[in-house]
């Protein structure tokens, strides 16, 4: 390995060690749910629901095809995803609707199943930017 190689060795290191250092054991996470796949977004919500079990302040934000999971409407498709929900709520978690996207599937703030918040640049910006958020898409 010639001077060179050792140089990036070494800060590839520093960059790894440094990163570590800055990153915490409850960094909130953020997910952005945009599946109405079954398979798809319970892996979301269980994998969201095990970090929020480890300390990690959780939100999920229902976009798009997701719409459903977080609407009455949805109940017999989404019953056990909507039933994950209500856990996470119950623990803490933050669940936001995007009010366009709930709009556009023609349902309103009315529609929500308990506890689904709906978003705006407030809410939703405060749990995207909050310092150390980790972020996760499906």
């Amino acid at each position: 390995m010639n001077y060179r190689h050792i140089k990036l060795a070494i800060a590839a290191l520093l960059i790894t060690v440094s990163s570590a250092a800055f990153s915490g054991s409850n960094d909130p996470l953020f997910i952005n749910l945009s599946t109405d796949e079954l398979h798809r977004s319970s892996m979301a919500i269980n994998f969201g629901k095990h970090h929020s079990a480890s300390g990690h302040p959780l939100t999920i934000f229902l976009n798009d095809k997701a719409v459903m999971m977080g609407v009455k409407a949805g109940s017999a498709k989404f019953a056990d995803q909507q039933q994950a929900l209500a856990e996470v709520i119950n623990n803490g978690a933050l669940v936001i609707m995007c009010p366009m996207c709930l709009k556009q599937a023609g349902f309103t703030e009315a529609d929500l199943i308990p506890g689904v918040k709906l978003g705006g640049p407030k809410i939703t910006g405060d749990a995207l930017f909050k310092d150390g958020t980790k972020t996760m898409s499906w």
